[in-house]
């Protein structure tokens, strides 16, 4: 019989973190339900995700589902400069998914049975045998345990760690897709195979191919980027993050909801700064999106019973492409000490908390600086191997 047969788990956060942490958690025998907020299934907006072994650990060991359906590759990382002239270039193999294909893969593996929309969680609570989360809607789930995985905004880290604060960065990212098979064929011919940059002063972008929503071929991929410019806090913040409908976003504004007068400036922007390649991708996106980089750590990922991951419990800026497989470490390392802990749920909380709090400290200063190096110091400097991605590290 498996460890923790009829044992009651809870996950607060349906997006990738959270359904990783669900189907280890029913691995080990747990009773896993898990609750999302929105109403209904998440769509990631078309963002990509580079594919570290974290992230895709689920599908290489565990799933049915063959992890290259659902991913692109590069054989390349490169700089170009102002003529498209290519400043640094090595070879260096990377995959990458979108938010969305990686999402719906996971949900396939565990079902909607167990998958709750719609539930905003409130508040927890916990006696020495079980935890309580309550919701907005007036419904209550008591569990064994509970995991919140409910990302940057996280109710679980106000609840453990009720002074830890979001800091933002000093910039935004301005993201966006484009189908790939309709921009010139230069263009393709020029990024199609690599991760492509182009740095300016106080700035740079990043840009690399994913899956489209049909599928990983020429006609289905998408060329996916996210542009770091520097915004000061204060009005000229505050003002940029009222959508169309005067709503003020907090962590990021959706596509077709950033006012135009903005992206229309981000657009000209573009095309004066940066490599015209990569200018070329930003201005043929139909509705860009911004997302606001802010950091924000808890002190605290475990309590009795109750536990943070991912964004829940450190987000780090996107420089390492490391969110997602953080988020996957830290669900990884949860069964892990879940399975030697014989049933005692709180003695493996405490054992599992110290390494994954040191693995996000990490990870949080090491993007620190590789944003500071960026948007402030201007010593971003192409074919830096301290720039390259990696979760535990740049990889060498």
């Amino acid at each position: 019989m498996p460890p923790y047969a009829h044992v009651r788990a809870v996950v607060i956060g349906g997006s990738i973190g959270g359904l990783t942490t669900a189907l280890l958690l029913r691995d080990l025998g747990f009773e896993v339900d898990v609750f999302e907020r929105t109403p209904t299934p998440l769509d990631g907006r078309g963002g990509g995700i580079v594919l570290q072994p974290d992230t895709v650990r689920w599908f290489a060991e565990r799933s049915g589902q063959d992890p290259e359906t659902l991913s692109t590759a590069t054989e390349y990382v490169q700089y170009l400069g102002p003529g498209n002239d290519i400043l640094h270039r090595e070879r260096r193999r990377w995959t990458y998914t979108s938010w969305g294909t990686f999402y719906r893969a996971l949900l396939a593996d565990f079902g909607t049975e167990h998958y709750h929309l719609g539930e905003f969680a409130c508040g927890v609570s916990q006696d020495a045998d079980h935890a309580t989360v309550r919701f907005v809607s007036g419904r209550r789930a008591e569990a064994e345990l509970v995991v919140f995985a409910d990302g940057i905004t996280s109710v679980g880290r106000r609840v453990l760690d009720p002074e830890s604060t979001m800091d933002y960065s000093g910039y935004v990212g301005w993201r966006g897709t484009v189908p790939e098979h309709t921009l010139p064929a230069e263009v393709r011919e020029l990024m199609g195979n690599a991760i492509t940059y182009s740095v300016v002063p106080h700035s740079h972008i990043t840009l690399y191919p994913i899956p489209g929503e049909t599928g990983t071929g020429p006609r289905d991929r998408l060329m996916n980027y996210v542009w770091y410019r520097n915004v000061p806090a204060g009005g000229e913040l505050a003002e940029l993050l009222i959508d169309k409908r005067g709503f003020t976003g907090t962590v990021s504004l959706h596509p077709g909801q950033v006012q135009d007068r903005y992206v229309d400036e981000m657009r000209a922007t573009a095309a004066q700064v940066l490599a015209p390649a990569a200018a070329e991708v930003v201005s043929a996106t139909e509705q860009p999106y911004i997302q606001v980089v802010s950091d924000v750590r808890s002190a605290k990922m475990a309590d009795g019973r109750v536990a943070l991951l991912g964004d829940a419990a450190s987000a780090a800026r996107p420089h390492a492409a490391a969110g997602t497989a953080k988020a996957a470490a830290d669900a990884w390392a949860l069964a892990d000490a879940l399975t030697a802990a014989d049933g005692d749920i709180p003695a493996a909380l405490r054992k599992w908390e110290p390494a994954q709090l040191d693995l996000g400290a990490r990870l949080l200063a090491r993007v620190k600086e590789m944003g500071e190096r960026s948007q402030f110091h201007n010593t971003w400097t192409p074919g830096d191997p301290d720039l390259r991605f990696g979760l535990y590290g740049p990889v060498r």
